[in-house]
């Protein structure tokens, strides 16, 4: 499942603005928090390597230590005030050869709740590549410091190799996490990672249906952990599941809602609407990358009547440099007119069918099942009062600008042509 309320925020992208607001953060609540808010805030708490390995200098000059803290940095001075966040480390404090103590070292070195920014830096900066990299172990710690409260929950694991402490397998620790059904999200980030560290980080994320992203670069780093941190704070919604068909004439009816489904790479799944006349459809679905694909994708969205013609579409592409592509349509379901003698045609709302498309692809390695997770939102509001706002054809408003474009390229044909008769006549009488 595509993180929690991501299709709601594309929607609000298209057809509204959403704003968030949350209590003052500080080293404690402030004095107008109450119970409840502090009882729904979003906590987020991020896990950091801090093995050995991350000495290695290759990531734009400096080492990935380095990288990690400039992010982190970074990502405190942008974190919403509504957010719980800490950071725990993996491999910071020992650094001897016991396996059985390595494997013991993951620690809180700033806990969850209300950020002080200053502090929070002030324990990053002390951090120095150690030891081992007992990811499972730092995991289980990790579900355990987010705990209590009923807003959402986010881990952000970012790590640059295997974990080192098996049999505990860090696959399973996330397949009991999301089995306890706390609502909680593993996102994980490699660090310039090789095949193993791709593998098992991607199996981490998949298991509470969380993302994965490969990082080469610090500004990488830094967007996508902000990025992931602002979207715990976003409302948390539980989608509607729902299966899509391979045509429209058997395919679920959908209502105003949030709905979650999973499509095939490359395939064409249908849904339909009812819209009455007067009013207006608005949809968008966002499609996730849940695992390793190849570079440039797409994901088009089609409103189509029952046969079959175009009404209005809308697409979005990706070239690898995010985990979720977002689109969206509207559709005024023309007014009938009052004179209109039919009442049954009166009575009768018009169905759309809606198609999701992807042309994702991926690598001969990864496997193709379950489908990336698709999140459709759907809403019918009061239509536009003028009729000329109804999309047409499948170009929508389209229409008036394809029409000004056409215009205009007629009549520069004609003054060019007059230019060029002009400059031949002066060249012949010269």
């Amino acid at each position: 499942m595509i993180t929690r309320k991501r299709s709601a925020a594309a929607l609000c992208a298209l057809f509204a603005a959403l704003t968030l607001a949350g209590p003052a953060a500080g080293p404690a609540f402030a004095a107008d928090d109450t119970p409840a808010q502090s009882q729904n805030a979003p906590k987020v708490d991020l896990v950091l390597d801090v093995s050995g390995s991350m000495r290695t200098r290759d990531i734009d000059g400096g080492s990935r230590m380095a990288a990690a803290k400039q992010a982190f940095n970074e990502v405190l001075d942008a974190t919403p005030k509504e957010v719980q966040l800490g950071i725990r480390t993996l491999g910071a404090n020992y650094p001897g050869e016991d396996r059985k103590v390595g494997c013991k070292d993951t620690a809180q070195l700033y806990p969850v709740g209300p950020l002080d920014r200053t502090d929070a830096k002030t324990a990053v900066a002390t951090l120095a590549p150690t030891g081992w990299t007992p990811i499972g172990p730092a995991l289980q710690k990790a579900a355990g410091d987010l705990e209590g409260g009923d807003g959402s929950r986010r881990i952000v694991l970012i790590s640059d190799g295997e974990d080192t402490c098996q049999p505990l397998d860090p696959c399973e620790v996330a397949r009991d996490i999301a089995a306890k059904g706390i609502h909680l999200t593993i996102d994980t980030l490699g660090l310039v990672p090789d095949a193993k560290t791709r593998a098992q980080l991607l199996c981490i994320a998949e298991a509470t249906g969380g993302t994965y992203t490969s990082v080469t670069h610090t500004d990488q780093l830094t967007h996508k952990v902000g990025q992931l941190v602002d979207r715990t704070a976003d409302p948390v919604v539980t989608p509607v599941g729902v299966k899509g068909t391979d045509q429209c004439a058997n395919a679920p009816q959908l209502k105003p809602g949030l709905y979650d489904d999973r499509e095939t790479f490359g395939e064409h799944r249908w849904y339909r609407v009812d819209v009455e006349h007067g009013k207006e459809l608005r949809a968008s679905v966002s499609v996730a990358d849940d695992r390793a694909v190849n570079r440039d994708y797409g994901v088009l969205l089609r409103a189509v009547t029952q046969r079959g013609r175009e009404i209005v579409r809308g697409s979005e592409a990706g070239s690898g440099r995010t985990d979720v592509i977002s689109t969206g349509i509207r559709y005024p379901s023309p007014k009938l007119d009052d004179d209109d003698s039919d009442a049954d045609a009166a009575a009768e709302p018009e169905t759309v069918c809606l198609e999701v498309s992807n042309s994702y692809s991926a690598p001969p390695s990864v496997k193709t099942t379950p489908g990336l997770p698709v999140e459709l939102t759907v809403d019918v509001v009061d239509g536009p009062d003028n009729a000329s706002d109804v999309a047409a054809f499948g170009l929508g408003r389209g229409w008036w600008l394809l029409g000004a474009m056409v215009v205009t390229g007629f009549l520069a044909g004609i003054v060019w042509g007059w230019l060029s008769r002009g400059r031949v006549a002066m060249r012949r009488g010269n």
